[in-house]
């Protein structure tokens, strides 16, 4: 609870949580299926109508609820969000802590094959892992997942390469402590804090991205629900139907600030260097 209440006396960690958590509550909606409307029922009549009391967001080309399918498509990019990032925060972990604790040919295995996917700019990794394997939701989980452990490996490895070297680790080596315990309950609860960190920031990135390949058509599939899908639908309907871009636009925009706005301020929470400077 100590944690929670710094993060909400933070002034951007008040503006991210809040915004979070209101972005966890609509995907949870969402995807249970607490919508105003079935997010796939075509009203037929009511096609590209805007906002109104009966359709609080307008509808799309197909008579299709704006507002459900937005829910509907928050619930989609935080699966796959984290998802994501939960098997990236995974792989990178594993890599940068036995990278920095065996060190010599792993270490320089791993982290050359780091570098070599770090070449590539993130979107384009993931636009080629998918052209070969094909488009989807899962496609997608692992594309982003594979392009984001790189930089946790690289966030484990640095502060794992000092801990390694202090006396308390020195101590648990000479009790005849096994490494698995060492890298566990030593080197890996210290990471704690950049992981935290990392992971947040890593939420965001993970959104617009996810969000980017359902806008190309090798993400999430119709006619299920996506806010990048949405936006690619609205595409020839910017004159027209103005809501239709602006809504998943926004949803997307204000889902990446809180996850920004929440992981600086973990920074400043969980960094004793940041919270002596400031």
């Amino acid at each position: 609870m100590h944690w929670l209440k710094a993060v909400f006396s933070h002034p951007s960690g008040r503006i991210g949580g809040a915004i979070v958590l209101i972005y966890l509550i609509i995907a949870f909606m969402g995807y249970f299926g607490f919508t105003p409307y079935d997010p796939l029922t075509q009203h037929r009549i009511d096609r590209l109508q805007p906002p109104s009391m009966k359709f609080w967001m307008g509808t799309d080309l197909f008579g299709r609820d704006v507002l459900s399918r937005l829910m509907a498509g928050i619930a989609q990019s935080f699966i796959v969000g984290f998802s994501s990032v939960a098997l990236a925060a995974l792989l990178g972990t594993i890599l940068g802590l036995t990278a920095a604790w065996f060190g010599k040919l792993w270490d320089g295995t791993v982290m050359r094959s780091m570098d070599v996917l770090l070449a590539f700019p993130a979107i384009l990794l993931a636009l080629l892992i998918i052209a070969v394997v094909g488009p989807g939701t899962g496609t997608s989980i692992a594309a982003i997942a594979i392009v984001y452990t790189p930089i946790f490996t690289r966030v484990v490895r640095a502060p794992a390469l000092s801990i390694k070297n202090r006396d308390f680790v020195d101590a648990a080596r000479t009790f005849g402590s096994g490494t698995s315990f060492i890298l566990t309950r030593h080197l890996l609860l210290n990471l704690v804090a950049p992981l935290t960190v990392q992971i947040t920031l890593a939420l965001a990135w993970s959104l617009l991205t996810e969000a980017g390949l359902s806008f190309l058509g090798l993400g999430t599939q119709p006619p299920a629900s996506s806010l990048g899908l949405m936006l690619s639908e609205a595409r020839n309907l910017m004159e027209t139907a103005p809501w239709l871009l602006a809504f998943p636009g926004l949803a997307i925009m204000i889902g990446i600030l809180g996850f920004n706005l929440l992981g600086d301020a973990l920074r400043d929470i969980l960094d004793p260097k940041m919270r002596r400077t400031a």
